[in-house]
């Protein structure tokens, strides 16, 4: 059985950095694509950036950069200067079906 745990959301100053992380455990031995998106209350959720294990990377803004090790099962997302706009729930799918529980990012001013 595969579960995915997100971590480093939280309240972010406004201007600052912070990597979110996406984790698989359990019996797959690697993993080869994760997809970022965020979704904010009463609205749809929107892809925000993707990237395979051979490097081949997408993001929808510039700020937002996808990364992944695929031997530590684990894809990240790093925004750059967030700003108030970036607050949301961010969720992460691994290899298009295990997919984490959310996190939330608050970006205070």
């Amino acid at each position: 059985q595969v579960q995915v745990v997100q971590s480093g959301g939280g309240l972010i100053q406004s201007g600052e950095s912070r990597t979110l992380a996406c984790t698989a455990t359990g019996s797959i031995p690697s993993i080869q694509t994760v997809v970022w998106y965020s979704q904010k209350p009463g609205q749809q959720r929107e892809l925000i950036a993707a990237i395979t294990h051979t490097g081949a990377a997408h993001s929808r803004k510039p700020r937002f950069t996808a990364s992944v090790d695929s031997a530590k099962k684990t894809g990240y997302l790093q925004i750059s200067r967030v700003e108030r706009e970036d607050s949301a729930t961010y969720l992460c799918v691994l290899d298009g079906q295990y997919w984490g529980q959310g996190i939330q990012v608050t970006v205070s001013s």
